[in-house]
């Protein structure tokens, strides 16, 4: 009876404890209920492709953006490919030369394109790339492509090279400014006919990335292998973006989704929160920002 009652005492201790714990995250499926890390990489290691939002900003995304990838390598036994809103496509041959050993990592970061944030945030997916023998497939479309978009439309895509056309998905691209992704854009510009230009472009450059980013993560998988694919949240947010284009490409595709969004509580899944992705890893608000 003492023994009983010691292990109840120590356990409701240990209970007291722990649950003052400060936690960095929480992941909840898409339903709301919570699930543990390992759940993501078990539906990950049978899907084709992931798409792993992120927020630029936080720490714990890019952490578990390494140790994700880093898991779903030993889970697949190395079959894994990955790919990065945060390189552009006519940087591919530069980020090919550096993967394969042909120049230095001081040339590399030299002449490729990088966040301000590279170092901190995505250097170790590009070495742990390197360190493994795996492909790194530079998506975006060239922020020069972009911003023509932005200020003129679609069309002022149509007079580019032949060259330059090959960094960007095939003209023309399919678009429904009704989704909820492209809506959301629309409406933070204001009303169309105010200001300098014509705000409908704005959601349309958001459009040409995430169609960009979907032909060149088709056009690189690979059999039994799964591509992991980082982007802002936004890009995937309601299954919108990158995974419309995806699917409208490859109806059958096994994808996986997941979200980073940050909220005052993270014990419950916020209401807006719900549904956003098939795994929501939700981080304090007050987390430190990486920049």
């Amino acid at each position: 009876m003492k023994q009983a009652l010691f292990c109840l005492i120590v356990c409701l201790i240990s209970e007291n404890v722990f649950g003052q714990d400060k936690q960095a995250y929480v992941i909840y499926n898409a339903k709301g209920e919570r699930v543990v890390y390992q759940s993501v990489v078990n539906a990950a290691k049978i899907s084709d492709l992931v798409l792993f939002g992120e927020l630029h900003d936080n720490p714990i995304a890019h952490w578990l953006e390494l140790e994700f990838t880093i898991d779903l390598f030993d889970a697949t036994q190395g079959s894994i490919l990955l790919g990065a809103e945060m390189f552009e496509a006519d940087n591919q041959l530069i980020l090919d030369e550096y993967l394969g050993g042909y120049i230095s990592q001081q040339r590399f970061e030299a002449e490729v394109k990088l966040w301000p944030n590279y170092k901190t945030d995505y250097k170790p997916l590009v070495e742990f790339a390197k360190s493994k023998g795996l492909k790194f497939i530079a998506t975006n479309i060239p922020r020069r492509y972009a911003a023509m978009v932005s200020a003129g439309g679609f069309d002022t895509l149509l007079s580019l090279t032949s060259q330059a056309k090959s960094y960007i998905a095939p003209l023309p691209v399919e678009y429904d400014a009704n989704l909820g992704c492209y809506k959301v854009m629309l409406s933070m510009m204001g009303m169309p006919g105010k200001g300098k230009s014509n705000p409908e472009f704005f959601p349309m450059a958001q459009a040409i990335k995430d169609a960009t980013m979907a032909y060149n993560i088709t056009r690189n998988l690979m059999d039994n292998h799964v591509f992991i694919h980082f982007h802002g949240s936004f890009h995937s947010n309601n299954y919108e973006g990158i995974y419309w284009y995806v699917k409208r490409k490859i109806p059958n595709l096994k994808i996986v989704t997941i979200a980073t969004v940050t909220q005052d509580e993270i014990t419950v899944l916020a209401k807006e929160n719900m549904g956003i992705a098939d795994f929501i890893i939700v981080v304090p608000e007050r987390m430190t920002r990486t920049y």
